[in-house]
């Protein structure tokens, strides 16, 4: 049954009928211990505020005005004794991107003459148990002119390709070690444009032509601070010294050693599972300056000194046929099918086995859980028994197939050369979206409020929505579009809002027949807007348009057949029966 079928059809409704005080008594809490379960206030700003907002709401979600800072960083780290110092591998890297960070408001000007935006410096480093102020290595963003970007900090020189798509190309062909990767498509030995695959939901992709990219090599934790988790801290500084804000990683657990022992799957926090992030790398005689990480660049993988890539680890499904690979969840197990898939390209490598590594050794019947900072071998499958096989390996920059030769001495090893061993450690990434081309402040942006889940509540007339996440405050509203909700702050967790009427997006709602999507975002008291990644959609319920004389009513295929089907039933007396 239609709710608003009682209405006088005649009588547009109000687009935020339910906001209105009639319909908010009908929200009231009934109990006093619902009133101590929801100890905040429906709040909204003031019509005039609102009508000033949402102008340029409107214009940040058509134009895409956002600025996003992205820390991707290890889900681990080795604590460094003594005088020793082991820097954090893979380095943590900060991504600064989105159109809002080439012009500023007020910087019309400085554009004109040239420049491309602010000059965004930085400070990384750990944040402090005692809360006092910690130590930080200062980063320095730049946009080069020949539109690589370049970053410089205390230890590093790294660039990489602002702006890279990837098109659909044959599936990769890896050299032999003793053979270049080049030369022309098609060819033997020549390497192919590596095909974009998305087994988690991604597409090819590109990393924005503005994007800035700072990678810090030389930051380490002490046997001083005993604490078993920590974060890294971002602050973010602009032209003048305005301070955008201070942003924080993931946790990221503290190690002492890469464990030795059998891993168990009772013991799940170093274990690698099935669709998570992981990056590797290739250490040549332990020594830091040779370390090389696997990466994506101009569509072909490589061994890069300079920056790293995330992977998707994949565990294959046990009926997967040859070229097709369906993943499944689970931990990763050595001898495992498993594919390894760019988080940022879509680039794939092909299915291979990953072997555990000891002593320069495949262990070929070896099936326990991997672990954090393991050495392990990839190998790929359909070698002849009673061979090596061949694996994936590293040739200074080039990623080639290495010939490994059986163990003379045990049948279940094949040896291997240092540049097949590769060291395997999971990555997280936390992502902070916003927009300042609203906001008439010098305030940080931060902390940026984060949306993980959302949550609705009710239906027809009255519906709530509750967004889950973190870093939520009293001075949020939530936004269906350019349209304020009536917000209330429940937790730094918690935000709940009424959902607005569907008037409020399509004015023949009535007779609305197809769904209508409107973007979720959150607006800061003083105008700054986070966009978000959810959506809230309207599904409509059908409804005849009265009153309506020589307008065919509404009518599909499939309602018309359904008719003459139960007017033929009923003209010869049949009658339907569901059976249970």
């Amino acid at each position: 049954m239609d709710p608003a079928g009682a209405a006088d059809p005649s009588m547009p409704p109000n687009p935020l009928a339910h906001l209105s005080l009639r319909d908010r008594s009908e929200m009231q809490l009934q109990s006093e211990a619902d009133r101590r379960s929801l100890p905040g206030t429906w709040t909204r700003s003031s019509p005039e505020h609102t009508t000033i907002l949402r102008g340029g709401v409107r214009r940040c979600l058509q134009q895409q005005c956002e600025q996003t800072v992205r820390i991707v960083h290890a889900k681990v780290a080795q604590k460094s004794y003594g005088n020793e110092k082991r820097f954090f591998c893979p380095p943590p890297c900060v991504y600064l991107s989105g159109p809002g960070w080439r012009v500023k408001p007020g910087q019309d000007q400085a554009h004109q003459a040239g420049e491309t935006g602010p000059t965004v410096c930085g400070y990384m480093g750990l944040d402090s148990a005692s809360g006092s102020a910690a130590e930080t290595q200062k980063l320095n963003f730049e946009q080069q002119p020949d539109s690589r970007v370049r970053a410089h900090g205390k230890g590093s020189d790294s660039y990489s390709h602002p702006c890279l798509y990837w098109e659909r190309k044959s599936p990769l062909l890896l050299p032999s070690e003793s053979q270049e990767i080049g030369g022309e498509t098609g060819r033997p030995g020549s390497c192919l444009k590596a095909e974009p695959k998305s087994l988690d939901g991604g597409a090819s992709g590109h990393l924005r032509r503005d994007g800035r990219r700072y990678l810090e090599e030389t930051l380490y934790i002490s046997d001083a601070d005993k604490r078993k988790h920590f974060r890294l801290v971002l602050r973010l500084v602009l032209r003048g010294g305005r301070e955008l804000g201070t942003f924080h990683s993931r946790l990221i657990k503290v190690i002492s050693k890469p464990s030795q022992k059998k891993q168990s799957l009772k013991n799940t926090d170093l274990c690698i599972s099935s669709g998570s992030k992981v990056s590797l790398f290739n250490r040549l005689r332990s020594q830091t300056v040779s370390t090389r990480y696997l990466s994506v660049e101009d569509g072909a993988f490589v061994a890069s000194a300079r920056q790293w890539a995330a992977f998707t680890l994949h565990l294959a499904d046990g009926h997967s046929s040859q070229g097709d690979f369906l993943p499944r969840e689970g931990y990763v197990r050595y001898g495992s099918l498993v594919q390894l898939v760019c988080t940022l390209t879509g680039i794939t490598l092909p299915p291979m086995i990953i072997r555990k590594v000891a002593k320069q050794c495949a262990l070929l019947d070896v099936d326990e859980p991997i672990s954090q900072l393991h050495k392990c071998a990839f190998q790929f499958p359909g070698s002849p028994p009673g061979e090596g096989g061949t694996y994936l390996c590293l040739a200074t920059e080039k990623v080639v197939q290495f010939q490994a030769s059986p163990c003379p001495k045990e049948a279940n090893r094949a040896l291997l050369n240092d540049s097949s061993c590769w060291t395997i450690i999971g990555t997280e990434s936390v992502e902070f979206s916003f927009s300042t081309s609203l906001a008439c402040t010098l305030e940080p942006v931060t902390p940026v409020p984060l949306i993980s889940t959302l949550e609705l509540s009710g239906g027809g007339d009255v519906a709530t929505l509750e967004l889950h996440g973190e870093n939520f405050h009293a001075g949020l509203k939530v936004w269906f579009g350019d349209v304020e909700a009536e917000t209330m702050y429940r937790s730094p967790r918690s935000l709940v809002c009424v959902v607005p009427d569907v008037a409020a997006f399509c004015s023949d709602w009535r007779w609305l027949r197809a769904p209508i999507t409107i973007p979720v975002s959150l607006v800061r008291s003083d105008g700054l807007f986070y966009p978000s990644a959810f959506s809230f959609t309207y599904t409509p319920e059908y409804s005849a348009r009265p009153g309506h004389t020589g307008v065919p009513e509404p009518a599909t295929d499939a309602d018309a057949l359904l008719e003459s089907i139960h007017q033929e039933f009923t003209r010869t007396n049949f009658h339907l029966f569901i059976q249970t």
